[in-house]
């Protein structure tokens, strides 16, 4: 089995050999020749789905499709402003700041750092647009607070057909993230996992839903993104009357929905958070604003000198890294 001689069986057998040697090295010298057909292996990600399709359906994958709570919001924001100019309303005392030429005020929240409390403002804004202007009522049972209660107090008989205001959102996350110790970066990853269940299982978040389905984005988003994750039994601590068993249960479901898909790439997080950057702009819910000091000036200017790495990397993704560049940048170091 080791050699040509064994492999010959009979006479006529042995002149396929030849021609099996020359359909291998057509093959090779096809391979080897052609630029676009390389030694490429595709991640499973980009083959799952295909790329037209998942531009318009899954905007929590691609940083170019749109997130569903900022067109959602389009709408609201674009009457509120025809009905002020209509009816000649003003918008009240102006309280935002504006820089001047001895003083500039700037905010403290950035992509990688944003501020805790106005980005959560902003989250459960972005899930208040998503229940008032959802498409239908297609939920499924283990997100139903009727069948699975978060407290002993009697769910009310209309609770799936009152929508819940801002507030009353922002009062069930802001007690979460309190007593969780969460930061500001889990309550944009909640809200890409909320937005990618929702395309992914093609639900609605409505008023009978909303509380498990943010719980769930929330526990998901603390193991992936903490690095110092809460654990189920935490929330129960939290949430009193609800069980181990149950959050279990809940969180398998939800994974199971997302296809365990938890991958949030940089680009999707970027876009969520300038989104969410929109969302506070059309709502007049501003960042706070701090004077610009000058060690905080110092920190800045500090923070946006490129290192000699960075600069190598930036050129090579531009296309303008060469033979002669390389050697040029590394004399710097």
């Amino acid at each position: 089995m080791g050699n040509t001689v064994s492999c010959c069986v009979s006479p006529s057998g042995s002149p396929k050999l030849p021609r099996q040697v020359e359909c291998l090295e057509d093959y090779q010298i096809s391979t080897e020749l052609s630029d676009d057909t390389g030694p490429y292996l595709q991640h499973i990600s980009d083959r799952e789905v295909p790329d037209d399709l998942a531009l318009e359906s899954n905007p929590s994958d691609h940083a170019r499709a749109s997130t569903i709570f900022l067109s959602k919001s389009q709408t609201d924001v674009r009457d509120r402003r025809k009905s002020n100019h209509l009816n000649h309303v003003s918008p009240g005392l102006v309280s935002k700041k504006y820089s001047s030429c001895s003083t500039i005020f700037i905010d403290d929240s950035t992509v990688s750092q944003p501020n805790l409390k106005s980005t959560i403002k902003c989250v459960t804004l972005a899930i208040y647009y998503n229940i008032k202007n959802r498409d239908s009522d297609r939920s499924l049972d283990i997100f139903d607070e009727k069948m699975h209660p978060l407290s002993r107090e009697q769910v009310p008989d209309d609770y799936s057909r009152t929508d819940p205001e801002h507030k009353l959102i922002y009062r069930f996350v802001r007690t979460l993230f309190s007593a969780a110790q969460l930061t500001a970066e889990c309550a944009i990853v909640t809200l890409v996992y909320l937005e990618r269940l929702l395309t992914y299982a093609e639900l609605d978040i409505c008023p009978s839903n909303w509380k498990r389905i943010v719980l769930g984005a929330i526990l998901l988003a603390s193991k992936v993104w903490d690095d110092q994750a809460v654990w189920n039994v935490d929330y129960c601590q939290i949430l009193k009357d609800i069980t181990v068993e149950d959050m279990n249960e809940m969180e398998r479901h939800f994974l199971e929905l997302l296809q365990f898909n938890i991958n949030v790439p940089a680009s999707v997080y970027a876009k969520y958070y300038f989104d969410l950057r929109s969302l506070a702009d059309g709502n007049n819910l501003s960042f706070p604003l701090e004077p610009l000091s000058n060690e905080r000036a110092q920190k800045l200017e500090v923070g946006s000198i490129p290192t000699k790495f960075t600069q190598v990397i930036l050129l090579f993704l531009l296309g303008q890294f060469n033979y002669k560049r390389s050697h040029i940048i590394c004399s710097l170091f």
